[in-house]
């Protein structure tokens, strides 16, 4: 990782406070979209973290995860799962339920998405608390995926979300 390019994206990072509730400071990251250098390097980011890994799939969680992971996924040759929220995919769906703030959520995946023994990489553009980056890791294991890595362009550090994944390929290139 170049560390210049790091401080770059990092630095583009916009704070938006009290979004979306009062005591929130959201870490807007449209600024890095917007700019196709940034974009450009962020998607290498991810690219190079897999160099290694034959993936043979990338699961991208709804919706900034798909940006990331899609753009990974045409780079890598691999093939791209959106992982979404319960009621948005048109197909039969396999479920992981997951605990919020204020009560439950569920991310679905199509049931042919991932075949026994497939080499899965999760991307995702933030890790917080880390509940649904955990759900999604349950989801991809229990429909025989073999996690090679789970990656985030941004994590806050001081929200432990680490601590909820257990799983030990977890890679931020940002960390607040």
């Amino acid at each position: 990782m170049n560390s210049n390019t790091i401080s770059r994206l990092r630095a583009a990072v916009r704070d938006i406070p009290d979004f979306p509730k009062p005591g929130i400071v959201f870490k807007d990251i449209t600024p890095i979209l917007s700019d196709r250098a940034l974009f450009k390097e962020s998607i290498d980011l991810f690219v190079d973290a897999c160099a290694d890994l034959r993936v043979d799939k990338i699961v991208g969680i709804d919706a900034r995860g798909f940006l990331f992971g899609a753009a990974a996924a045409y780079k890598l040759g691999a093939g791209f799962i959106p992982m979404r929220k319960k009621g948005k995919l048109p197909y039969q769906t396999a479920g992981m339920a997951y605990a919020l703030e204020y009560g439950e959520a569920e991310m679905e995946l199509h049931v042919d998405a991932i075949l026994p023994g497939e080499r899965i990489v999760l991307i995702d553009d933030l890790l917080a608390t880390g509940g649904t980056a955990a759900a999604a890791i349950k989801l991809i294991k229990a429909m025989g995926g073999e996690l090679l890595s789970t990656l985030f362009l941004i994590e806050l550090e001081f929200l432990e979300g680490r601590k909820a994944l257990q799983s030990q390929n977890i890679c931020s290139f940002i960390t607040f």
